[in-house]
């Protein structure tokens, strides 16, 4: 039996880096998160609402998988044709419904970011921290990268969720290349 994408374990779960982060770090105007299925976003939110900061949530999609910035904008569940990322940890083309309810109402704003930027932020984690970052893991920096002028000044958070990527994956990303889908 396969565990669900979403469910209440899940978060529990995941609530525990955003609880390490906010104990931490409690003054950050804002914090980057990637958006698949939804659990890293709602449980960032959901610990950002329990300890009663005023931090800003910025969820992050492909611009190749925007079902939940798609969603959030219509202000009603959209499902998508596709999810042809290579950031296979946000391919998603069918909106979670619950998790949905948590970011829609919790997040400031969705953006979206290219296969190249994502790329660029891979390498960029790899050069600049010797950090492993799959396509999900690096689409927070990816964003702030892209809005780093609106940032400039504030106190940021970026959340680099894993470095599972397949190694011809990151040998054509090394090289300035985006993989192909």
């Amino acid at each position: 039996m396969s565990s669900p994408p979403f469910h209440i374990e899940i978060l529990r779960g995941v609530s525990t880096y955003a609880f390490e982060l906010f104990s931490n770090v409690t003054d950050l105007d804002t914090v980057y998160v990637p958006i698949g299925c939804g659990s890293g976003i709602c449980s960032i939110i959901s610990v950002r609402d329990a300890m009663g900061l005023k931090t800003k949530v910025v969820g992050v999609v492909s611009e190749k998988a925007q079902t939940a910035k798609l969603s959030v904008d219509a202000g009603h569940l959209v499902e998508t044709e596709t999810a042809n990322t290579f950031a296979d940890g946000m391919a998603v083309r069918i909106p979670v419904a619950d998790a949905y309810d948590i970011y829609a109402k919790g997040a400031e704003r969705i953006v979206s970011v290219s296969e190249t930027e994502i790329a660029e932020a891979i390498r960029l984690y790899y050069t600049a921290t010797h950090n492993l970052a799959e396509g999900a893991g690096a689409a927070a920096l990816a964003a702030l990268t892209q809005e780093r002028g609106k940032m400039q000044g504030k106190r940021v958070g970026v959340i680099l969720t894993g470095g599972n990527i397949d190694a011809d994956m990151f040998q054509t990303v090394m090289r300035g290349d985006v993989p192909k889908v």
